[in-house]
C-alpha cells in the first residue's frame, strides 16, 4: 500500500468539534482556536514597553477610539447607525469634571460614577428618537452633541468655552495606558461574547429585520434602549477616563473628531466585528498622527484610504484576515 499525500484545511473538524461538542483533540487545535486572542492580548501586554512617550500617547489614543469604535458597532449592529459618539464622550467627560473638581470625589469613585451617570444621560436624551429609522436618527444623535457645545458656550456654564481644569490625574502614565487597554480588551471580548449569545442575536435581528422582530412579539424598542445604554456607558466611561489623563475638560469633547474616527475605524476594520473595529482604530489613529504634519492633506489621504478600503474591501480588513486565516491548509497522508 503506497501512501500519498494531499493539502487539507487546518480547520477541518475543529471547527464542528470546538463549536458543537466543545472536543478538542491536541494541544495543536486548542493552539490554533486560542492563538487569534492570545497574539493581540499579548501584545497589548508587552507593547508599551517597547515605546517612548510620544509612541505611547498614540497608542492610548488608539485604545480610546477603539472603545468608541466598539461602542458605535453595538448601535449599528441593533440598527442604530449614530453620527454622535462625541455625545457619549463629552457627557462622560463634563461629568467627572464636575464629581471629581467640584464635588472632590476620588478617582476610583468619579470615573465609574461618571460612566454610569454618563450612560443614563446619554440613553435618555436619546431614547425619544428610538422609534426612528435610518438617516432620521442619525441626524438627531449629529445634531445633540452640536446644541449641548453652543449651550454651552452661550450660557458660560460648565466652565463655558475654558471648560473645568483641576481634574485629579490618574496615579501614572503606565496605569494610563493599562487601563485603557484593559477597558478595550474586556469591552472587545465581553460583548463579542454577548452578541454570540442568545441575547445578541436578538439585538443583530433587530438591526437586520426589525419587522420580523416586532413579529415574533418583542418589544424592539426595550431591546434597543438596553443596546443604546451599553453603548453611551461604553463611550461615556472613555470620556470621563480621557478627562482624568488629560486634567481638564472643554467643548472640545464635543467635537466631531469623536463621532467620525470611531465610524471611520469601524469602516476601515469591519462593521461587523468587534475587533475589526479595534483593528481600524490601530490603524487610522498612528496613521492620523504621522500625517498631522501635513496640515489639510492629513484628511486628504485619511479620505484617500477609506475610499481604498470601502472599494478593495468593503467588508473591511479583520473579515478578510480571519477569511484567510482558516484557510490555511497542511500536508495530510492518504493511503492508497
Amino acid at each position: 500500500m503506497s501512501t500519498n499525500r494531499r493539502r487539507e484545511r487546518i480547520d477541518r473538524g475543529i471547527k464542528a468539534r470546538s463549536e458543537d461538542v466543545f472536543v478538542l483533540t491536541s494541544w495543536r487545535e486548542m493552539l490554533y482556536l486560542a492563538a487569534p486572542r492570545l497574539i493581540p492580548a499579548t501584545g497589548f501586554l508587552f507593547l508599551p514597553l517597547l515605546l517612548d512617550t510620544d509612541g505611547q500617547n498614540v497608542l492610548l489614543s488608539a485604545a480610546v477610539f477603539g472603545l468608541l469604535a466598539i461602542s458605535w458597532n453595538i448601535m449599528a449592529q441593533s440598527g442604530m447607525i449614530s453620527l454622535g459618539q462625541a455625545l457619549f464622550f463629552g457627557m462622560g467627560a463634563y461629568l467627572v469634571g464636575l464629581i471629581n473638581h467640584r464635588w472632590g470625589l476620588p478617582v476610583p469613585i468619579s470615573l465609574p460614577a461618571a460612566g454610569l451617570l454618563g450612560g443614563i444621560a446619554g440613553t435618555l436624551l436619546l431614547l425619544p428618537a428610538l422609534r426612528l429609522r435610518g438617516v432620521y436618527f442619525s441626524m438627531v444623535t449629529l445634531i445633540i452633541p452640536l446644541m449641548l457645545t453652543r449651550v454651552i458656550e452661550a450660557t458660560g456654564s460648565f466652565g463655558g468655552t475654558e471648560g473645568i481644569d483641576g481634574i485629579t490625574p490618574l496615579p501614572s502614565v503606565g496605569l494610563d495606558i493599562y487601563l485603557a487597554e484593559g477597558m478595550l480588551l474586556a469591552a472587545m471580548f465581553g460583548f463579542r461574547r454577548m452578541l454570540d449569545a442568545d441575547y445578541g442575536l436578538v439585538l443583530q435581528a433587530i438591526g437586520n429585520d426589525d419587522r420580523s422582530v416586532i413579529s415574533a412579539g418583542l418589544n424592539i424598542y426595550w431591546f434597543k434602549a438596553q443596546a443604546l445604554f451599553m453603548a453611551s456607558v461604553t463611550g461615556a466611561f472613555t470620556g470621563a477616563f480621557m478627562a482624568h489623563v488629560s486634567r481638564s475638560t472643554g467643548v472640545s469633547v464635543f467635537a466631531l473628531d469623536y463621532s467620525i474616527l470611531p465610524i471611520a475605524a469601524a469602516v476601515v476594520g469591519g462593521t461587523g466585528s468587534l475587533a475589526g473595529a479595534t483593528l481600524g482604530a490601530l490603524i487610522l489613529v498612528p496613521l492620523a498622527e504621522a500625517l498631522r504634519g501635513m496640515g489639510g492633506l492629513q484628511m486628504v489621504f485619511t479620505s484617500l484610504l477609506m475610499v481604498f478600503f470601502i472599494v478593495a474591501l468593503p467588508q473591511g480588513i479583520f473579515p478578510f484576515i480571519q477569511r484567510k486565516y482558516h484557510q490555511f491548509e497542511r500536508w495530510v497522508a492518504v493511503d492508497s
